[in-house]
């Protein structure tokens, strides 16, 4: 996602600067060129070397240090790269960057740099609170300089309240946002089910599926990627939240048809990935069935069918839904489609090596009730979940980046 943009990492001495390590990494693992240029208060926290070897390139200290580039150092750097983050951003670089203040190597090349600006604030919160922090960051803002967070939770003087420095992860997020123009979704609200129901039969057996949760997952990551506010509906499985999503946990159909009902009608989007039970136990046992040797024979009575019902309910909302398939993919994914009254459905065969539950890949087709049809090949389920969000923000009329 930040393949060629060449990154500048600045670390300022906070208790967060723990956390730049990871902030290198995260970029590096998207593809960013990351260079990292440290105050001297920063390298009590951390060792430059550290740094070094996550970024594979050399860390800048000291404004006076032996030139590294052909150019004058801190001047090099600043014309070198794409973008500044500074994470994790403490008090006082906030106030020297509001001044003009340049008296060491980071904050000389912030203002020599014309390449957009990240801030990511860490400090205790009633540093945080401050009127002239306040007014400091408004200073920024106003000059172009974008801030990330801060998070709110326990800090390291052991207090809480806001003041925590963004996570890494959120803070790469915002930079691939920046960098694609993706941040489409923005003032939406988006809803994803996923992972198998289970339908109990008594304390112990259930009825279930086959499915991970893999796909709903990376749909829930992507939306909030393109700053969507996303809720994610989801059966149970072991598969983290993606980060700045609100997970609601569910067992069987019946609760997620509860949960997804009362959120829909404040929902911009619903995607429909989970892999819901078709049918239930008419009777859950209350003590476990013992094996007597003799069949056993279950009653099943029907579920709600909740795409059926939200196709017959939406009023503004986009819907999606998913076909997995064994046979006749394109016959039963267009039937479907109109039977349950979606904007877009995702099919695919979840007999073919590479898509399907489970598998770290899929192998999908979006149709459309306009007869359009993509066919996308072999991709990890997140970039499917990006071509799917991008496809929504295009039928929500927005204007996308090729």
């Amino acid at each position: 996602m930040l393949t060629e943009k060449k990154i500048l990492v600045g670390v300022t001495g906070g208790i967060a600067a723990y956390k730049a390590a990871e902030v290198v990494r995260c970029l590096r693992k998207l593809n960013a060129q990351v260079h990292v240029a440290m105050t001297k208060s920063a390298t009590e926290f951390i060792t430059p070397l550290t740094l070094q070897s996550l970024s594979s390139n050399p860390v800048y200290c000291d404004l006076f240090d032996e030139p590294k580039l052909w150019n004058v150092e801190h001047i090099a750097l600043a014309e070198h790269v794409d973008a500044v983050i500074i994470a994790p951003a403490t008090a006082n670089i906030l106030a020297k960057m509001a001044m003009g203040l340049a008296d060491d190597f980071l904050s000389t090349v912030l203002l020599a740099t014309r390449a957009p600006i990240f801030v990511a604030p860490a400090m205790n919160h009633a540093m945080y609170h401050h009127p002239a922090t306040q007014v400091n960051l408004a200073l920024l803002k106003e000059r172009g300089i974008q801030v990330i967070g801060p998070d709110t939770g326990f800090q390291a003087c052991g207090t809480n309240g806001d003041g925590r420095m963004s996570e890494p992860v959120e803070i790469a997020e915002s930079l691939v946002r920046f960098f694609t123009g993706s941040d489409w979704l923005k003032g939406k609200k988006a809803l994803v089910t996923a992972g198998g129901t289970q339908e109990p039969l008594d304390p112990v057996r259930y009825l279930g599926n086959r499915s991970s949760g893999l796909m709903g997952y990376a749909i829930a990551e992507a939306l909030q990627e393109a700053g969507a506010e996303t809720f994610l509906v989801s059966a149970p499985t072991d598969l983290p939240t993606p980060y700045g999503v609100t997970r609601i946990s569910v067992r069987t159909a019946l609760e997620m048809h509860d949960a997804v009902l009362r959120l829909f009608p404040e929902m911009n989007v619903v995607v429909k990935a989970a892999a819901v039970a078709d049918y239930r136990p008419l009777v859950e046992a209350v003590q476990k069935i013992k094996k007597t040797g003799t069949s056993l024979t279950l009653e099943l009575v029907p579920n709600p069918d909740i795409l059926a019902e939200l196709g017959q309910k939406k009023t503004s909302q986009l819907l999606i839904g998913f076909a997995a398939e064994t046979e006749n993919l394109m016959a039963n994914a267009q039937h479907k489609m109109k039977q349950k009254n979606v904007n877009l459905l995702v099919a695919n065969d979840i007999t073919k090596p590479g898509a399907g539950f489970g598998s770290p890949t899929n192998i999908v087709s979006f149709l459309f009730p306009d007869g359009r049809k993509i066919d996308l090949p072999q991709m990890s389920k997140l970039e499917v979940a990006r071509h799917l969000t991008r496809e929504i923000a295009k039928l929500l009329g927005v204007e996308t980046k090729e």
